[in-house]
């Protein structure tokens, strides 16, 4: 069995990967590596911070081989996301800074509550139309194998293999809304309708959410990925 480390410690997050990648996989996250290095993720795209975090979790796992053994299992592959929120009328803010747009500095490393999040985007479309709300969430996930470490020329220095990674990208079209909606889901889900639908992704359910987020069509990207490659 394939053994992916999702590299979050967000418990949606790890809820939606698993639904959609099924049960034939087995999952682990940043929660059974206590000493996982941080990542900075401090890329202009959200496909230069997926890899970024990928690759240097798939290096450090390299690395550290011989001293890791959790569950029974060591990750085969790291599986790494950034995805955002872009909205036509700021710009396409946040963008790379969803998670931290509450921050008063836009490159600080640190998230921010969705609660404040959500009432900063609030505060900027205040004055803005509903025809003009539109808004996109992007989603761009890095797989990157871990590549064990090797000895070279009987040196006692371990290296790892440069990984090969795949990235895998997903889009939602929708809208914003003028006041949160739903207890479900999280990050601006209660203020995003999807086109197409009149609830917004905190209120129409896992289920729904699954079948047509940003994160699920790149997960099944992915899956088609990876059943090819098993085939």
């Amino acid at each position: 069995m394939i053994t992916f480390l999702i590299a979050t410690r967000n418990a949606h997050k790890v809820g939606e990967i698993r639904a959609i990648l099924g049960s034939s996989f087995q999952f682990l996250t940043l929660n059974d590596f206590p000493a996982a290095p941080p990542v900075i993720e401090d890329a202009a795209t959200f496909a230069g911070n997926a890899a970024k975090k990928a690759g240097e979790l798939a290096h450090w796992l390299a690395t550290e081989n011989s001293k890791l053994k959790i569950k029974n299992s060591k990750p085969d592959f790291v599986l790494a996301d950034d995805s955002g929120l872009e909205v036509e009328a700021l710009g396409g803010r946040p963008g790379v800074h969803s998670a931290r747009f509450a921050a008063e500095d836009a490159a600080a490393s640190g998230n921010t509550p969705d609660a404040d999040n959500n009432a900063k985007l609030l505060r900027l479309l205040q004055n803005v139309p509903a025809e003009k709300r539109t808004a996109c969430f992007r989603c761009v996930i890095a797989c990157v194998p871990v590549v064990a470490a090797k000895i070279e020329n009987a040196s006692p220095v371990c290296y790892a293999e440069e990984p090969a990674w795949s990235t895998f990208d997903g889009a939602c079209e929708g809208k914003i809304i003028f006041a949160p909606s739903g207890k479900n889901g999280f990050g601006y889900d209660p203020l995003f309708v999807p086109d197409g639908f009149a609830q917004t992704f905190a209120e129409l359910g896992e289920d729904v959410k699954n079948q047509l987020s940003h994160r699920a069509k790149a997960l099944a990207k992915l899956k088609i990925f990876l059943d090819n490659r098993a085939a």
